[in-house]
């Protein structure tokens, strides 16, 4: 018998390592397969897109907050893998009912790097998640080292449309663009409320006028009219498509994040 603290502080305790896990976090099921965990997963969302094959070869249970309950109670789980970003109260406390939802909450890339420890405490994979934590670690020395040399750029980072909305603070694709010398015009703003507040472009520059315009490959599929409206009301931005998996994804999807980041920097050259 052993137990385990979730990062909501959360209390779990399981008689054995737990063998059949759901996954309603896609960065979340890419991290348990690079762990080796690939035959204990049995369910995961619609949108846990890697690795590729897991469409066909895993129950799909539903949406991150769309969840299919009688789908998962089937699946006869030992453990939920959620988020709380990701995933509502309301479905953790219904899914609790079937057996423990292992709620995550990352923050910074410190929250990242404990909650793989973690998980190679909880699935008895401590070696592999060492070795992924290390890999991390190292990508991001590296990069802290070439981001030394880069100017600085007031951002505004896009995750939707109609209406508009922004990444603010208290976010992990903040940390991420703090990381990457990007200040957040949004990140203190006393005029907006929430994590990913909703925005009046017309306000743009009054908020903080951005040196760069970052519109998210997902959630929302960003067009090019969308770029040319949000150019209007900005004064000489420069407009980018980016790779939301690099911004908002984390556990193992970090040591691709950081070469990522790398080539966006000498596009900005």
């Amino acid at each position: 018998m052993k137990t385990f603290i979730d990062q909501l502080g959360t209390s779990h305790t399981f008689e054995t390592t737990p063998k059949r896990i759901v996954s309603l976090v896609p960065s979340l099921t890419e991290l348990l397969f690079d762990l080796g965990l690939e035959e204990q997963i049995v369910g995961i969302t619609k949108f846990c897109v890697h690795p590729f094959h897991f469409k066909s070869t895993k129950k799909i249970i539903g949406g991150t907050k769309n969840v299919h309950v009688e789908k998962i109670r089937l699946l006869q789980p030992d453990i939920i893998i959620a988020n709380k970003e990701e995933n509502t109260q309301e479905i953790v406390a219904e899914l609790a009912k079937i057996c423990p939802v292992w709620v995550t909450n990352i923050i910074t890339l410190e929250d990242n790097n404990k909650m793989i420890a973690e998980f190679g405490q909880l699935f008895n994979k401590r070696t592999e998640a060492q070795k992924w934590i290390d890999k991390i670690q190292f990508a991001q020395r590296d990069f802290e080292y070439f981001i030394q040399g880069q100017p600085s750029y007031k951002a505004a980072y896009f995750i939707w449309a109609n209406p508009y909305m922004v990444a603010g603070g208290d976010t992990f694709i903040n940390e991420m663009l703090r990381l990457n010398n990007f200040v957040n015009i949004y990140e203190n703003n006393p005029n907006l409320t929430g994590r990913y507040p909703e925005v009046e472009i017309k306000k743009i520059r009054l908020q903080g006028d951005p040196d760069l315009v970052l519109l998210s490959s997902e959630p929302f599929p960003f067009k090019d009219e969308h770029a040319f409206e949000l150019g209007r009301f900005t004064h000489h931005a420069k407009t980018f498509f980016v790779d939301g998996e690099m911004f908002s994804w984390y556990g193992s999807r970090l040591v691709k994040a950081f070469a990522y980041f790398k080539k966006l920097h000498q596009k900005l050259a």
